[in-house]
């Protein structure tokens, strides 16, 4: 297997769902601690897992599965699924003590649930509704957030059901024995006493407090509209996936050669296990790289075997420093970030400049410049402009005059040449039950030279048989490799690789500088794609 990510899946799950027991076990012990009464501390431990279970039915009969988002949306629930059942023991706890055998216990219990109980259950109700609008989110956000949503809404509503009827219910069995008072409580004694000169000093100074509280909002004001933003931290899953562009016209003899010269300078460094990479694309229609772009999955050992000191950034330096070949920039990502990236936007860097216009040769050109500019900027870690020009091609025009002095016509030479190069299929080869379809052409030695080519053999209805260059002219053009369009417009591509920095922030910074240096054609646009 070249590339497995279940490992990382399960990992991260595992690590999501510890988390999640972990939180449960704090929660118990602070719940504990703040009662002192075992029995009591018993309810919100109880109830806590059954809401939780409760919630993974209707995520069943959705067809959701367990995965980050759908856990993380438990796990951020847990506090407030908590808050009700604290908050009726706490009443309970309160009214047995003032009670002093007036009523009985149970009555006492039910009179403190129907004092608090009614809130406690809308306050729940309130906080499930507030992930609604989450519900409206589409496309990519809409995917990733939705089972988040679902999860947190599901959870927050059974414990808000079962604050009304199972807590009740485990309060009038467990709730027994003697209660402390809150001020008998050795964490809650200490907590009054500090909190009690804090609220009169606070009452005597009310308005000074409050002036306090709106100049350190107003001094925040800022500091909020300086923070960076992007739409998803980096996950680092373990993997690297190391993607550089050469420039068009590279055959495919040069393309692997390089790409081997790279697998063994990869495997040099002490913390990689496994090299693989490819270059072009696969033998799809759906696959649109050109042959110059690389595509090499590098998987490392684990951490604990890395050299000490070693960071992940320094790994990538390192890595970076070990393959600068001149032509093709570095791209460093992720494996499963780049994928949902490229299905995403149609790029396979974090962040591209898309430059439309009607023109190859000009849209070409405003890439060019705008690849430039951005390597100025300091926090560009690679900058790419796709060329839409200097695409090499070999064109063979076929000359009739002198095709019928051999009675020849265009299809018989155009059949030899499609022979030769791109290959007829012969019979199919069998193996017992097994076929393989067989592909004959020329060796691909004859096919990487145009001399070569213009000694492919045309055979002629007299018997002869001549050499293509004496009816066919053969020469190599120039042209686009690739031609991009979209909303019917013709667009260039600049991969930007901004490193570790905010994406937002370095768009802000890259459109300065474009307005500044650049001076864009009436008929070209910018637009970014990240």
């Amino acid at each position: 297997v070249t590339y497995d990510r279940s490992g990382l899946i399960k990992d991260a799950i595992h690590t999501i769902k510890k988390t999640l027991f972990e939180e449960m076990l704090v929660v118990s012990i602070i719940v504990f601690l703040f009662l002192m009464h075992a029995r009591s501390a018993l309810i919100p431990i109880i109830t806590l897992p059954i809401a939780i279970l409760l919630s993974f039915i209707p995520l069943f009969y959705q067809g959701l599965t367990l995965n980050i988002m759908s856990l993380g949306g438990i796990a951020v629930a847990i506090g407030a699924m908590v808050d009700a059942s604290i908050v009726l023991i706490e009443n309970i706890h309160k009214r047995l003590e003032e009670n002093n055998d007036k009523n009985s216990r149970l009555e006492t219990i039910v009179a403190a649930m129907q004092e608090v109980g009614p809130s406690v259950f809308f306050s729940l109700l309130i906080i499930t509704v507030s992930f609604i609008p989450i519900f409206s989110l589409e496309a990519s956000e809409g995917r990733l957030f939705k089972p988040l949503a679902f999860s947190k809404t599901y959870a927050m509503g059974f414990a808000a059901i079962l604050a009304v009827t199972l807590t009740p219910a485990l309060a009038a069995l467990l709730i027994r024995g003697n209660i402390r008072r809150e001020d008998q409580h050795p964490l809650s004694r200490g907590i009054i006493k500090c909190y009690i000169p804090i609220v009169l000093f606070v009452l005597r100074h009310r308005l000074k407090v409050i002036g306090t509280a709106c100049l350190l909002l107003l001094l925040t004001l800022p500091l909020f509209f300086h923070l960076h933003s992007e739409f998803m931290p980096p996950l680092n899953e373990g993997t690297l996936l190391y993607m550089p562009t050469a420039p068009p016209g590279m055959s495919i003899t040069e393309a692997s050669h390089i790409l081997q010269s790279m697998d063994r300078n990869i495997k040099q460094v002490p913390e990689v296990q496994r090299v693989f990479g490819k270059m072009g694309r696969a033998d799809t229609a759906t696959d649109p790289a050109p042959i110059g772009m690389a595509e090499t999955i590098i998987l490392l050992k684990p951490r604990a075997q890395w050299r000490k000191g070693l960071s992940w950034d320094d790994l990538v330096a390192e890595l970076d420093a070990k393959l600068q070949y001149p032509g093709m920039p570095n791209i460093w990502w992720m494996p499963i970030q780049t994928r949902t990236e490229m299905l995403t936007t149609g790029v396979r860097t974090p962040l591209a400049l898309q430059v439309f216009g009607d023109s190859i040769d000009k849209i070409q050109h405003v890439a060019t410049q705008i690849e430039q500019q951005l390597r100025t900027i300091a926090q560009t870690q690679s900058v790419f402009a796709e060329r839409s020009t200097g695409g090499f091609y070999l064109d063979i025009n076929i000359d009739r005059h002198k095709a019928a002095r051999y009675a020849l016509n265009a299809a018989d030479i155009t059949q030899n040449i499609h022979a030769a190069l791109g290959g007829i299929n012969a019979p199919t080869f069998f193996d017992t039950r097994r076929r393989f379809a067989v592909n004959v052409r020329y060796a691909r030695e004859y096919r990487d030279d145009v001399q070569q080519i213009g000694r492919i053999l045309i055979d002629t209805p007299k018997g002869l048989t001549i050499p293509l260059s004496q009816v066919a002219e053969l020469k190599f053009v120039n042209g686009p490799p690739m031609i991009r369009s979209e909303d019917g417009q013709l667009v260039a591509l600049v991969f930007i690789d901004p490193g570790t920095n905010a994406i937002s922030e370095f768009v802000t910074t890259a459109n300065n500088l474009i307005k500044e240096k650049i001076t864009l054609p009436p008929e070209v646009r910018l637009e970014s794609s990240a």
